[in-house]
């Protein structure tokens, strides 16, 4: 086979200044795709006109000065809230959420039992909402606050032994940040390079849907997202030092690690080699060497298409578990092959990978409250997978409230309403403003307020598995052994060294009695989930019988 070299190597990338602006005012109705840009976000964007001067950039080099880490060791095993800032909690009423309002809320956090916290973007952005239009790398979006705010909310963070880890996009910038400001003013300006040029524009690619070439009268970049969101060149080694030194910025001021955006788009090797190619892999591998100067630091990767690849040692390290929260879901229902499905997926995948059962994106599924249409027991099924499994789990925010979709919005805006925090359908507890967005469907009776009052809310559940999880290290960290499924219960032991823990869960609508084996010869099981259950006895052969409720599941303890 004849293999091409990478397109972005090509020596076609000239052309003059890109002509994004046309005459007067014009508005763009942006439709951000897939996960690079945070999944069908739409928002009306003025089209950036030409400069009257070409701005400064700060390429500046950031050499490693590790301000070591308070944290515990092994925190990233902990579990990590998924949050979008802008909706999470105001604290001036203007109706968008701020890093002064999540200051406000890490003692919430913190009781629930998060180890940490992975904030979508948060840097100076275009886009004005999901923030995945990054126009400044080394600045705060100013609708979140400063710097200085940034900094006190690690400092609040560590206090409270949670980790902060920022969402980066390597694949695409803003079409207003100034680097490409200067790549599009002239072939001839020493940026011009630092992104994806092409004159005239090639043919026969799709991606997306659409196509990635954006044309303008002196040539075309390369921007398969969204038209305001061009590919960074990343076989220009000047761009991928500048991204290397970007993420020392951060990691100098403490931040405890990354979650790296739509990896799988970072090279192309032509039209029918768009994703998953090799160097990105590489690339990935790069900047976990950067990270690796420093103490105590993680990183995860968005790689739907790839999760083995990008979650291995030489590249990313840990990776998200698609398909599997798809799966998770199903089981919660009562499909015998989700339930076989979830029982295998640890059989093969190591425990570093990256657990959840929603995202801000479309694509990975609505919140489990609309999937599962409300039933309570499901949710707590979809959950007790989710925190007793191995991997690294992830929440997204308000889903241990049982948080619905905003009925009244059709894109990814559904999935990212402003924070369910009180029974209050006109502002949810979230702002004393206007919230900037819809709400969720269902604020008025699944909210902070309401169900930490309530012993048996989804809440309470939510609370009551992390506590487990964060005092068993067998739970967070251990090995996955003797898995099987009997029936609609799927069963598994945790171990870690002497430690070690057995999960049964009965998918079910009846009481499933069954005999577990391997288990150590005449072991006391003692109960350690849920409270006041009774604990157990194996005999001389090391099997034991277990009655396990209905849509139910049950810890022990082994000696």
């Amino acid at each position: 086979m004849l293999l091409l070299p990478s397109f972005r190597s090509f020596s076609l990338r000239r052309g003059a200044a890109v002509a994004i602006a046309v005459a007067g005012a014009v508005a763009l109705l942006a439709t951000v795709q897939g996960c690079g840009g945070g999944g069908g976000a739409t928002a009306i964007v003025p089209t950036p006109a030409p400069p009257a001067a070409l701005p400064s950039v700060d390429i500046s080099a950031v050499t490693v000065a590790d301000p070591g880490s308070t944290l515990a060791p092994n925190w990233e095993h902990g579990a990590t809230m998924q949050i979008f800032v802008r909706s999470y909690a105001d604290s001036d009423g203007d109706g968008h959420g701020d890093l002064r309002g999540l200051m406000g809320k890490l003692d919430y956090l913190a009781a629930l039992g998060i180890k940490a916290l992975w904030l979508l973007p948060v840097h100076k952005s275009q886009d004005g909402d999901h923030g995945y239009a990054v126009a400044d790398y080394r600045g705060i979006e100013t609708a979140y606050g400063s710097l200085a705010d940034f900094d006190e909310l690690l400092r609040q963070a560590h206090a409270r032994g949670i980790g902060v880890t920022l969402d980066y996009v390597m694949n695409h910038s803003a079409a207003t940040n100034p680097l490409f400001t200067h790549s599009r003013d002239s072939a001839a300006n020493s940026y011009r390079d630092w992104f994806v040029w092409q004159s005239p524009a090639p043919t026969g690619w799709s991606l997306f849907g659409g196509n990635p070439w954006r044309s303008t009268a002196n040539g075309a970049y390369y921007a398969p997202f969204w038209d305001q969101m061009p590919d960074w060149n990343l076989l220009n080694p000047a761009v991928v030092n500048y991204h290397a030194n970007n993420l020392r910025f951060w990691l100098n001021r403490g931040v405890d690690g990354f979650r790296f955006d739509a990896v799988g788009n970072l090279v192309e090797n032509g039209p029918n080699a768009q994703e998953n190619q090799p160097r990105s892999v590489s690339l990935m591998g790069e900047m976990r060497a950067v990270m690796n100067a420093y103490s105590q630091r993680s990183l995860v990767c968005e790689a739907p298409g790839d999760v083995v690849a990008f979650g291995a040692a030489n590249s990313c390290g840990s990776a998200f578990a698609f398909g599997l929260q798809g799966r998770i879901i199903a089981a919660a229902r009562g499909d015998v092959a989700a339930i076989q499905a979830v029982s295998d997926y640890f059989k093969t995948a190591p425990t570093t990978r990256a657990t959840f059962l929603s995202n801000h994106d479309s694509f990975a599924g609505d919140r489990p409250w609309n999937q599962l249409g409300g039933n309570l027991a499901q949710l707590k099924l979809a959950a007790a997978t989710l925190l007793l499994l191995p991997g690294r789990p992830f929440i997204y925010y308000g889903e241990e409230l049982g948080m619905a979709n905003a009925a009244t919005i059709a894109d990814d805006g559904k999935l990212r309403s402003p924070m369910s925090w009180a029974p209050d359908s006109a502002r949810a507890g979230f702002t004393t403003g206007a919230p900037y967005r819809a709400l969720s469907a269902n604020v008025s009776t699944h909210n902070a307020q309401t169900e930490l009052a309530e012993p048996a809310s989804l809440l309470a559940h939510y609370r009551s598995l992390l506590a487990l999880r964060n005092a068993s290290p067998a739970l967070a960290r251990g090995s996955y052994e003797q898995a099987f499924v009997s029936g609609a219960v799927m069963g598994y032991q945790r171990v870690l060294g002497a430690a070690r823990s057995l999960v049964l869960i009965n998918y079910g609508n009846s009481e499933a009695t069954l005999d577990v084996a391997a288990l150590p010869a005449n072991a006391a099981l003692s109960n350690a989930w849920p409270a006041g259950a009774a604990s157990a006895a194996a005999n001389a052969s090391g099997v034991a019988r277990f009655s396990v409720a209905a849509q139910s599941a049950r810890v022990w303890g082994l000696p």
